[in-house]
């Protein structure tokens, strides 16, 4: 008997699911104070990703540098200045700077009666 195949689709759905899930785990071991399993768990994500050609979540956030997830307060300090958004690892010292823009929205406009 063959083996059915799986369409790429639904290997990136589950290849999401699972970074998600080590994400978080990560996110919860850091936070424990076992900051080594938590890089381990953020290097197998990143690894199932790299196989099936699948971003990491937007919401996962961690040290390109040391692997190690994100906790602000924990191990990563954030503050905002001139326009942009940076995130200093407190593990390895790396700052990962990213611009952020004040969105326009229907009531930012002048209303004329």
């Amino acid at each position: 008997m063959g083996r059915r195949k799986i369409s790429n689709s639904r290997i990136r759905e589950i290849a999401d699911t699972r970074m998600r899930t080590l994400h978080s785990l990560a996110c919860r071991e850091v936070s424990a104070g076992d900051r080594e399993r938590g890089r381990r768990y953020i290097h197998i994500a990143r690894r199932i990703g790299m196989r099936t050609r699948t971003p990491m979540p937007r919401e996962a956030r961690y040290c390109k540098s040391c692997l190690s997830p994100m906790v602000p307060g924990v191990n990563c300090r954030i503050r905002l200045r001139h326009g942009r958004v940076g995130i200093n690892c407190l593990d390895c010292g790396n700052i990962r700077r990213m611009p952020y823009i004040k969105e326009k929205g229907a009531n930012d406009r002048e209303v004329c009666d």
